[in-house]
């Protein structure tokens, strides 16, 4: 089954794809308007965690409680700007209803974990393929807290992961401080999941793996899909920006915030909202973690990468062409001066660069990733929210068994966009 895919956008799940789509015998064009692994992408500036132990949705149990402050406060670790709030009300009820009971959060993490499992040794190998093996490590990531007790804070959620094979190894007091000599003495507490992985420089890898797709035979055309082409259930070809048409028999709807007009065209209507996230690169530091850490008391993760250390987090439920914040940056950035003593403060301005981008969110927090409603020969994957790096590798190959009329390795069924129905 020899077939002319679209893959409408070059994240990592379009470029994962597109080299998954190749690898099948398939013919392949990648419609992406701006550069791959660019800054526009927020495969670009991601924290380039691997996390395979991040199955917990976005939302939990007694969330609602804070929502008052989530609108209170516009420099929180979650906000929501008030222009913004009735568009996205009904968004954030089913955001916080995904989350109300353990049960349902469970049930969230039990669909996640097929999707996120063995994400390093996956990555690992598209980067040999690609030719930057040293883009992608594994050697585990690190939770750290003040004290035990934020851990124990946290218990549903470790419990949960417990329960689905996830395992890890507490860190405390000296022995934290051999392993993590640069960070602030006051984290006493810490937890190490060895299965977990990171990459050093994400724009970089995504720029290399869609290279490696096109030395495989891809064409990359810079131009946005506009639309899709169906008769009946058949795909006949994809509407481009500049009012051309591309003939093709199969699309990949992969094109982060931008997925959801598509999908609608192809009988899915997505509810899909941007998680405005922010991050802080600090050029040419020589201070940092010796595992990528995420710092419990700040809401952050801290990533040692090839150009800088970065910093990311944030949530900000905003429109997409809002401008940014960047006072929610510079929280990042303090923090991070203060978490890291030996870092200079004020640190040279000229290296420090801020960043903000869009992750393409449902309220659930699991992607849409399969069949479309009117045809067979369109499929979503998008909707990646907080979890696109580490399940890219995954989903390219569900994308790639799916268009190949093979059965998908992992259960699809929770990733239907036929739940928002």
């Amino acid at each position: 089954m020899n077939r002319h895919v679209a893959v409408i956008g070059a994240g990592i799940e379009g470029a994962a794809s597109a080299i998954e789509l190749l690898r099948a015998g398939h013919r392949v064009t990648i419609l992406e308007p701006g550069m791959p692994g660019g800054e526009q992408a927020a495969s670009y500036g991601n924290a380039g965690w691997l996390s395979s132990h991040s199955v917990l949705p976005p939302s939990g149990p007694g969330l609602w409680k804070q929502v008052p402050g989530f609108i209170a406060d516009p420099l929180g670790p979650l906000a929501i700007r008030w222009p913004h709030l009735p568009r996205s009300a009904p968004w954030l009820l089913r955001y916080l209803a995904a989350g109300w009971t353990e049960e349902r959060v469970r049930g969230i993490a039990a669909a996640l974990r097929p999707l996120l499992k063995d994400s390093p040794v996956l990555h690992g190998a598209l980067a040999r393929e690609a030719g930057v093996p040293g883009l992608i490590e594994h050697k585990g990531l690190m939770n750290a807290w003040h004290a035990r007790a934020g851990f124990e804070g946290e218990a549903m959620g470790w419990r949960i992961r417990r329960q689905l094979g996830i395992s890890w190894t507490e860190v405390e007091g000296a022995a934290l401080r051999d392993m993590e000599p640069d960070l602030d003495p006051a984290y006493t507490f810490a937890v190490l999941t060895e299965e977990a992985g990171r990459c050093l420089a994400p724009g970089r890898y995504i720029a290399a793996l869609v290279a490696h797709a096109q030395r495989g035979g891809a064409a990359l055309r810079p131009v946005a899909a506009s639309g899709l082409r169906l008769e009946g259930e058949s795909l006949r070809g994809v509407a481009l920006a500049d009012g051309s048409m591309l003939d093709c028999d199969a699309a990949v709807i992969c094109c982060g915030i931008r997925s959801a007009p598509l999908a609608a065209q192809a009988g899915d209507r997505v509810p899909l909202q941007t998680e405005r996230g922010y991050h802080v690169m600090l050029q040419g530091a020589s201070v940092g973690p010796r595992h990528s850490v995420s710092l419990g008391a700040a809401k952050m993760v801290v990533n040692s990468m090839q150009d800088g250390l970065r910093t990311a987090g944030q949530v900000e439920i905003a429109a997409t062409d809002a401008p940014p914040d960047w006072r929610r940056a510079e929280i990042l950035r303090d923090h991070l001066l203060r978490s890291f003593p030996g870092l200079p403060r004020p640190f040279p301005e000229e290296r420090v660069k801020l960043w903000m981008g869009h992750r393409p969110s449902t309220p659930d927090g699991l992607p849409c990733l399969g069949p479309s409603r009117r045809s067979p020969h369109v499929v979503h994957a998008f909707g990646h929210g907080h979890v696109g790096l580490v399940a890219g590798a995954r989903t390219g190959r569900l994308v790639a068994q799916l268009l190949s009329g093979q059965p998908p390795e992992i259960p699809l069924a929770p990733f239907s966009a036929a739940r928002f129905r």
